[in-house]
């Protein structure tokens, strides 16, 4: 499906990056070690390694990491690129200072507590874990984003499922968002910063 849906010249949510990136961006640090999560056309993790960060993209779909790659080259940054499905990576433990994970809503419950475990378990001590997504009043709106209930985001839902770590910014809030013809108009979202313990 994802590898159809990027089988296009166009991005599909833009090349730039995440409204919620650019809000966080202090903590985008140059030296870093950071993994961008289901990174799709690149956009984030670009951004990411334009702020200095040590950038590795994971995706599942060959195509988007093309054009991924394409972006990256085209804004002269360095991305290391991998294929793989968030639900089959390795989540090796303390590797990364900073996890950004932007719109990974298309995990059903079991799977997404499986990825946010994971996520958790590969940042180091001190390191930040950058969430940013969709919450159920999205549905009303039909502006991008999953059908799906079950795979939005609450408040309690994040503060539950990363309760082990220090949260830094949980907002949630309406705004208008422009980011490519994949998400577009006015959108219910929730943002997540949150600090590992050392």
């Amino acid at each position: 499906m994802w590898n159809e849906r990027y089988d296009t010249p166009d991005y599909v949510f833009g090349t730039e990056p995440a409204d919620f990136l650019l809000t966080h961006a202090d903590h985008l640090k140059p030296g870093l070690k950071g993994l961008a999560v289901a990174d799709g056309e690149g956009r984030n993790s670009v951004f990411m390694a334009q702020k200095g960060v040590e950038t590795l993209a994971m995706d599942m779909s060959s195509n988007a990491l093309a054009k991924a790659k394409k972006l990256a080259d085209a804004r002269g940054v360095a991305v290391a690129h991998v294929e793989a499905s968030v639900t089959d990576w390795a989540w090796a433990p303390a590797a990364f200072d900073l996890v950004v994970a932007v719109f990974i809503q298309f995990l059903a419950p079991a799977d997404r507590d499986q990825v946010f475990a994971g996520m958790i378990e590969t940042l180091k001590p001190g390191g930040i874990l950058m969430l940013h997504g969709y919450r159920p009043e999205q549905l009303a709106y039909g502006t991008g984003g999953p059908k799906a209930e079950e795979n939005l985001y609450t408040e309690a839902l994040l503060r539950d499922r990363f309760a082990g770590l220090e949260i830094l910014a949980l907002e949630s809030y309406d705004r208008e968002i422009d980011e490519g013809v994949g998400h577009s108009g006015m959108s219910a979202l929730i943002d997540l910063v949150a600090r590992k313990p050392l």
